[in-house]
């Protein structure tokens, strides 16, 4: 009491002095909480665990309602509770409820639940034995969702939300805070706004220090934009387990045309990765064993599903990647002459197909199977460039001319440098950037883009074969994707079945490739009297203005490729020839 007293004379003398009145309390001895402060908080902790008291509470009390108001509607409660479990089994999937065990689940809680209310409005909720028949219902029912996995991660997660502000604190991102959050089937994800001068990019940074602060284990955290792309906004994603920790074998084709997405293989959340790739030219990068070639031949699964669609490939490992899918390649180029020669009646096919189109008052081929659209596959494009470096000005024409002409290039390499990619000639006009993984973070940047390392892209952290960002128009921010697994014995398989899709090149295509055959020079006869000299000499007097490529001089002449480079190097030099574009020669008029 003499504490107590002294307080009270301090604050006597304090009122006489007119000042406010000091308290002290000592920080050592709090003030006892209120019991029911105490209970609430205990009973908003364990909210999740105590549902099922208290929907059996609110069963009771709208027993007792309907018995006293509507004693007679025992049949409608019933009829009502069939229908609404019916609906939570057949539309349950919508509501979260994916499994068909959850949906059944449900459909049997809504069932008994209603079969209780409607003997309570008839007979009264005290009659014996409805209230023990509600307490073991409610604790047998009860029993599956406690054990659920989803609800203790639900609890889990928001045990650990609600101390999100001090994590955000320590990782120095303070003053976020939790919007909503979601737990699915391999972890959960949180939206967050942020603080006034923050953005996702100081989110981006922090995410080890975000994985350290929640517990995870590395790399199990993912950064997005929210939906409504708000510039102070985030989505969180934690990953509790890796749903691509596994191969996931091919379902099989998920198209029958070229104007539909293709499926390349699931995300983490578990939804379809959709491509579309009509009018589009796409880049594929990724180092040796990154599961590229496992994408390569998901891809042609799905293409040559399509009736509407005609394949060209080139493989210079001579056709060690492609050459299983022959059957169904209209043409395949294994040696640089062969790409050379394919590429050259690709770019003549785009000139026939625009001629067409001019002539008939139309801006784009609209692919059917009477005609089809052209897919260029070309597999390791590094190898082509430098083998065949006369075929790289065929691959720029095509990538900037064959969108409205439906003849669409996929490129795939370990090495898409500058140099590869034509000075990003080519690289510029691919749409689809689908990035395996690479060795080295500036890697990220050369296929999927500039500056899309800093964005949060990481490719070189992808950590088993198969997985994937892909970067597209309808996907643009950086979610992992895993590709199907397609075994060998699935693609010979599926190359057999689809080889008796009927598919043929259009008369439009076809002309156009004899009228350019019929305008090249002819080869060049060793029988003959003329030297490879005077052949070559002939063949650069009646070249067309844009010149003949290097491939094109090397049939006529005979001649290899260095001493072909010598000769015109001198034929430059007196004046007789100059090049007209890269890998393109051609005679002077007045030597």
């Amino acid at each position: 009491m003499s504490g107590y007293r002294q307080m009270r004379r301090h604050a006597r003398h304090a009122r006489r002095a007119g000042m406010q009145p000091l308290i002290v309390v000592n920080s050592g001895d709090p003030l006892p909480e209120l019991a029911i402060v105490v209970l609430a908080r205990l009973v908003w902790r364990y909210r999740s665990e105590l549902a099922p008291a208290d929907v059996a509470a609110a069963l009771a009390g709208a027993g007792l309602w309907a018995h006293v108001a509507f004693p007679a509607a025992a049949v409608p409660v019933l009829a009502a509770a069939l229908a609404v479990a019916a609906a939570a089994v057949a539309f349950g999937a919508k509501f979260g409820l994916r499994p068909v065990a959850e949906r059944a689940y449900a459909g049997a809680v809504i069932l008994a639940g209603g079969a209780w209310l409607a003997l309570a409005a008839a007979l009264g909720p005290l009659t014996p034995p409805l209230p023990l028949v509600l307490g073991i219902g409610a604790v047998v029912l009860s029993v599956p969702g406690w054990a659920h996995r989803r609800r203790r991660a639900r609890v889990r997660v928001e045990r650990t939300l609600a101390a999100w502000p001090d994590i955000a604190r320590a990782v120095g991102l303070a003053g976020s805070a939790v919007m909503s959050a979601t737990v699915d089937v391999w972890g959960w994800r949180a939206r967050f706004r942020l603080a006034r001068g923050q953005t996702i990019t100081d989110v981006i940074a922090r995410i080890p220090a975000i994985e350290s602060g929640l517990g995870t284990y590395r790399g199990a955290v993912r950064v997005y934009p929210t939906p409504d792309d708000r510039a102070n906004r985030f989505e969180l994603r934690v990953l509790d387990t890796d749903p691509h920790a596994d191969a996931i074998p091919w379902p099989g084709p998920s198209i029958g045309s070229i104007t539909d997405p293709a499926e390349l293989g699931p995300f983490e959340d578990a939804m379809p990765c959709r491509l579309l790739f009509l009018r589009r030219h796409a880049l594929i990068g990724g180092i040796a064993g990154s599961g590229k070639s496992g994408g390569l031949n998901v891809l042609m699964g799905n293409l040559t599903a399509c009736p509407d669609v005609i394949i060209w490939a080139i493989d210079l490992k001579r056709g060690m990647e492609l050459g299983p899918w022959t059957e169904c390649i209209d043409r395949l180029a294994t040696t640089p002459g062969q790409a050379t020669a394919l590429l050259r009646d690709a770019v003549a096919i785009l000139k026939g197909r625009a001629e067409y189109l001019a002539s008939i008052g139309r801006r784009t081929w609209e692919p059917t199977p009477e005609m089809p659209a052209l897919i260029i596959i070309i597999d390791e494009y590094a190898e082509l460039s430098e083998e065949a470096p006369e075929a790289m000005h065929y691959t720029d024409e095509i990538a900037r001319l064959g969108r409205a002409l439906a003849v669409t290039l996929i490129a795939a390499t370990q090495r898409p440098t500058q140099k590869v990619m034509g000075q990003g000639a080519v690289r510029s006009q691919m749409d689809l950037r689908i990035c395996f993984r690479v060795r080295e973070q500036r890697d990220v940047d050369l296929v999927l883009g500039q500056g899309m390392l800093n964005a949060g892209w990481n490719a070189h952290k992808l950590n088993a074969p198969g997985k994937f960002l892909v970067s597209a128009p309808e996907h643009d921010i950086p979610r992992r994707a895993r590709a199907y697994l397609v075994t060998d014995e699935m693609v010979a398989r599926t190359a057999a079945l689809h080889s008796q899709i009927p598919r043929g090149l259009d008369q439009v295509s076809r002309n156009a490739i004899i009228a350019a055959a019929a305008e090249m020079p002819q080869a060049y006869d060793r029988k003959s009297e003329q030297s490879p000299e005077e052949s070559l000499w002939a063949a650069l007097r009646g070249a067309p203005e844009e010149g003949l490529e290097i491939g094109d001089l090397m049939r006529i002449t005979g001649m290899s490729r260095s001493p072909l480079y010598r000769y015109l190097q001198n034929l430059a030099g007196e004046g007789r020839a100059y090049q007209v574009s890269r890998g393109r020669w051609r005679a002077r008029e007045s030597p």
